[in-house]
């Protein structure tokens, strides 16, 4: 009597024993590799120098030409830069004087002798200006010397007509007039001394 097998797939039950001998031979063997086959790693630092710029300095040589101004010049503009000063002292004090005027601080007769002195003072004023005036080799400096000579008489005229303003019957109009002609004209002069002065120490 035939004994059959009650199992339709007998290969069922090797498969899994074949997939557990794969499993197990490939772990020994990466398990061997492992062991016998050790690589060190050895990292390297490599250090890249960079080339150094040389910087080359220009040299850069400046020339300088040192003008010396004759003493006599030298003289002449120290003279008139001193008389600048002194002129607006002046001015000054007649500005003053007029206003004071103008608020009846002063009297009528304390104006009149204090505008005849501004008079005074302005003729000196002139004389000390105009002469000796500068050397007389510097052309230019002898032009803008007689400009300066102008304006100086100017002023002057100014202050005179300041006074006839003062005692002039209308309501103050001309010695206004006169106050507005001083202050143009010594501003001016001190305008043509400063040039002048700069002129001469930059040529």
């Amino acid at each position: 009597m035939e004994t059959f097998n009650s199992d339709p797939k007998p290969g069922r039950l090797i498969l899994p024993l074949v997939l557990i001998g794969m499993i197990a031979t490939t772990y020994t063997f990466i398990n061997r590799i492992t062991t016998n086959n050790d690589l060190d790693i050895v990292e390297t630092n490599q250090q890249v120098v960079e080339p150094e710029e040389t910087v080359v300095a220009e040299e850069t040589t400046t020339t300088s030409t040192t003008t010396t101004i004759p003493e006599d010049i030298v003289t002449y503009l120290e003279e008139i830069t001193g008389e600048k000063i002194q002129a607006i002292e002046l001015g000054k004090k007649v500005l003053e004087t007029n206003a004071r005027w103008d608020e009846k601080i002063t009297t009528y007769q304390e104006a009149q002798v204090e505008f005849q002195e501004f008079i005074d003072d302005f003729s000196i004023f002139v004389d000390t200006f105009s002469n000796p005036g500068p050397p007389s080799m510097s052309g230019n400096l002898s032009s803008n010397h007689d400009e300066l000579v102008i304006l100086v008489n100017l002023i002057y005229a100014d202050t005179q007509e300041l006074l006839e303003g003062l005692t002039a019957p209308d309501t103050g109009e001309r010695r206004s007039a006169a106050l507005d002609s001083f202050n143009s004209n010594l501003d001016l002069f001190i305008s043509k001394i400063e040039q002048t002065v700069a002129s001469a120490t930059s040529s």
